[in-house]
């Protein structure tokens, strides 16, 4: 095993004994960088980018160098599995992601193969090897995925949505044909991240960014059912160490006690649930990750530290807490802003760690 300079993140993941709070942000390599936007240039568009390993390593790498942060996360996107499914994937700028074969009936899901990811997305796997590269054993680096039903959200509506008609309308018209998609995407998600896993990833996050809009029973059916499928088939250790799972379902403050037995790790929380409501419910069983709102950093130096200082307060003295927004940082953010949130963290939480 390679010892790592800077584990605070993992064994807060783990509970264990930590010196501060480790903090990393969501979308931390983006547009609020003037640097990453540079870079996006000389890719030319957003998927070229990811597709580049050498650019995605050094978007990966910008954060870093700027801020006192406890861990990477590969620079890439949720939707790189549909994109090899076939789907067409493409970036239409103001608009977000958009796909040019949408899954519209029965035998679109039919035809749909299984992702091997070492075969249909090296472009990945190259980009979390040269990462952890670049790192040197620094600090961790965090692979990801987006959850099947995210990811079937995005398939069925032809991109992103608010109203997620399509998706509803499969989910309470054609369910069994949504679980086979569903299913499909699991076995596709679990071979994406073990093969993270194998490249180099440390740890995993499963990004359910629209759990939250589904009913209670239709949550635990169509989305938590199939990450609990997916914890229980990853690698859970690699390079002598455990490789810790989160799970965030953002607008999933409701269900913490089923994602805590899920099998994960921790928890990602939406600053609309109180992290220290969320300790008493399941603190003692897993981490929890988060959760500031991001908008708190468009507020003053002052309003930001203040803010840190309540969510410490509120989580209190002892382990398990790895601070986060509850959602990702928006490109019209402040960067001199990011670095008072994070040197905030970790001034203000050493406190609650001393022992004795």
């Amino acid at each position: 095993m390679t010892a790592l300079k800077n584990d605070t993140f993992l064994r807060a993941l783990a509970r264990e004994p930590v010196e501060y709070t480790p903090v990393w942000m969501m979308r931390q390599a983006g547009r609020y960088l003037p640097e990453y936007r540079a870079t996006r240039s000389q890719a030319g568009d957003f998927l070229s980018l990811c597709k580049n390993t050498e650019l995605a390593c050094e978007v990966t790498l910008q954060p870093l160098r700027r801020y006192a942060l406890d861990a990477a996360i590969l620079f890439s996107d949720i939707l790189t599995i549909p994109d090899a499914m076939g789907l067409g994937l493409y970036f239409s700028e103001g608009e977000g992601p958009k796909f040019h074969k949408p899954i519209t009936t029965e035998q679109d899901i039919e035809q749909l193969q299984v992702i091997e990811t070492t075969r249909d997305l090296p472009y990945v796997l190259d980009a979390v090897r040269a990462i952890r590269r670049e790192l040197n054993n620094t600090v961790p680096l965090i692979g990801f995925s987006g959850s099947p039903w995210t990811l079937a959200t995005y398939m069925i509506e032809g991109g992103s949505t608010r109203e997620f008609l399509k998706s509803k309308l499969w989910l309470y018209n054609k369910p069994e044909l949504l679980h086979q998609l569903l299913e499909k995407l699991a076995h596709s998600v679990t071979d994406y991240l073990n093969s993270q896993i194998a490249a180099g990833a440390q740890v995993v996050q499963i990004f359910d960014t629209w759990g939250g809009v589904l009913s209670d029973s239709a949550y635990r059916d169509f989305s938590l059912h199939y990450m609990t499928k997916i914890i229980s088939g990853l690698t859970r250790e690699a390079d002598g160490r455990r490789v810790p799972v989160i799970l965030f379902t953002k607008g999933g403050g409701q269900w913490l006690e089923s994602i805590a037995a899920s099998g994960c790790d921790a928890a990602g929380l939406d600053w609309t649930t109180s992290i220290g409501n969320a300790r008493a419910r399941v603190g003692s069983h897993i981490a929890l990750q988060g959760n500031m709102d991001p908008a708190l950093l468009r507020a003053s130096p002052a309003r930001i530290e203040q803010e840190v200082a309540a969510i410490l307060e509120d989580f209190g003295p002892g382990e398990g807490h790895v601070f986060n927004l509850g959602h990702g940082i928006t490109p019209d953010i402040d960067p001199e802003h990011v670095k008072v949130f994070i040197d905030s963290v970790h001034k203000l939480s050493v406190r609650h760690h001393q022992r004795g």
